[in-house]
């Protein structure tokens, strides 16, 4: 969120109280157990003990920050940076020197590089690509045959993200590794953040090793992205470029490692999250198929009939509160972790330098203090009458600050447009053998989505 400096002198916290300790915890493992065992359900009840509550993860003591409030002075103050158990289990996925994993004149320098290709006024031209991609989704489904959406929603999240920003011949096999590794990583990243028994992840355990050969391949990918530009000798208009020409702050080309980074974080992060939003809008939509009705007439009113096109995408209202509503109820990313820089003040509470601080999107988001009906499916509740009466902070899918995601736009704009095209040609029926609990890892997603289109 933000976190650029250290202030040269911090206010002193003596004499302020200590949080309250969150009680169940267990001996060795603390508040690790139930995090493993049902986070969603932990992180949703810690607001019961306090503002900010003291949880153990095996022998680290981390604080937990509960409302809407205080997790926005928490993304908004310099006394906080990105790390904590949530970056550190990132690094073997993200790398140490890429934007989304480094702080300080670091963070500043490379967010100057990438920004520019999330602008506002940058979005349009990868609508002809988004376009093209949401269609293709919906042609290659046919109606009564039942789809995979894990495989789906990470091909068209891949394929986007690669055709508009690194402009590379991914081809599905990419796409299908992608996908492959991407679940396996996260979940055993996950497994390391709030159980971190180090030297036990080093064992040769077949879900080790499991972990490892996918990582592996996720850099792997990367490489050969890199490469393959690097021996074509073209320099298109796009990100990938940018990253091969960008200078440090001493005027140098920036080092292999940066570059290596800083794709990987674009194509992995923006990608897994993304994906995961398509497979909860594809769940909601067969839950609720009076939505789906909804986004088709929507999209018919604006477009006469014609296939739902980038430019469109601003006039669809209710379709764009479909998918702020998946996010809210839904949210790929669920947890997050911040590390305090100095002795420091939070919610009244002294936090010291050096601790670890986490909070919960998805607590946050369905906390019945913030939302009536909180747990219900109600698009309508982003409509401009009612939105004002969400409290500040409760829905930031995308964050606040200097650590805001610079893709938000880019996000909305392909989340949006997929769900148009999709629901104007089909209803969604869930179909034999799906099952669409919740699969925690880093973000969250369907355990396994099987849905069945119906043409409209």
């Amino acid at each position: 969120m933000t976190v650029e400096s250290v202030r040269p002198e911090a206010p002193a916290a003596a004499g302020l109280r200590e949080p309250p300790l969150a009680g169940g915890g267990v001996p060795v493992l603390g508040h690790g157990w139930k995090l493993v065992r049902d986070p969603l359900a932990f992180m949703a009840r810690l607001r019961d003990h306090g503002d900010v509550v003291r949880l153990r993860l095996g022998p680290k003591t981390v604080y937990a920050v509960t409302t809407p409030a205080l997790t926005g002075a928490l993304a908004l103050s310099p006394d906080y940076i990105i790390s904590g158990p949530l970056w550190e289990s990132l690094e073997g996925l993200l790398g140490k020197e890429g934007v989304a994993t480094s702080n300080g004149p670091t963070h500043r320098r490379q967010r100057r590089t990438v920004q520019p290709a999330f602008r506002l006024d940058a979005i349009p031209a990868y609508g002809p690509i988004m376009e093209e991609e949401a269609h293709a989704l919906a042609e290659r489904w046919s109606s009564g045959r039942t789809v995979d959406c894990t495989f789906e929603a990470f091909r068209v999240a891949v394929r986007v993200t690669a055709r508009c920003l690194l402009r590379g011949r991914f081809i599905d096999e990419r796409a299908e590794r992608l996908c492959a590794a991407l679940t396996t990583v996260f979940c055993g990243m996950y497994r390391r953040m709030v159980v971190p028994l180090g030297p036990l992840y080093r064992l040769p355990l077949p879900a080790n090793r499991e972990f490892n050969r996918a990582l592996a391949d996720m850099h792997l990918l990367v490489d050969e992205i890199v490469a393959e530009r690097r021996a074509s000798g073209q320099k298109p208009n796009d990100l990938l470029t940018v990253l091969l020409e960008a200078k440090d702050d001493n005027g140098d080309p920036v080092g292999e490692q940066e570059i290596h980074d800083q794709v990987v974080a674009i194509l992995t992060a923006g990608s897994e999250t993304t994906a995961s939003t398509i497979m909860w809008l594809l769940e909601l939509l067969a839950a609720h198929p009076e939505h789906g009705d909804r986004v088709r007439d929507e999209a018919e009113a604006v477009t006469g009939g014609r296939p739902v096109a980038f430019e469109d995408v601003r006039r669809l209202a209710h379709t764009n509160n479909v998918v702020v509503e998946a996010m809210r109820l839904r949210p790929a990313v669920w947890i997050l972790t911040r590390r305090a820089v100095t002795d420091t003040e939070l919610g009244g509470y002294r936090i010291p330098a050096g601790a670890d601080i986490v909070y919960s999107p998805y607590a946050i988001q369905r906390d019945p203090k913030s939302y009536e009906r909180h747990l219900e499916f109600d698009p309508d509740r982003w409509r401009p009458e009612r939105a004002k009466d969400v409290p500040k902070y409760a829905m930031r899918p995308f964050s606040v600050g200097n650590r805001k995601c610079p893709g938000d736009h880019f996000s909305m704009a392909m989340l949006t447009l997929v769900t148009a095209a999709v629901a104007t040609r089909f209803r969604f029926e869930q179909a034999a053998g799906s099952d669409d609990t919740t699969r925690v890892g880093i973000t969250l997603r369907p355990n396994r989505l099987l849905v069945r289109p119906v043409a409209r």
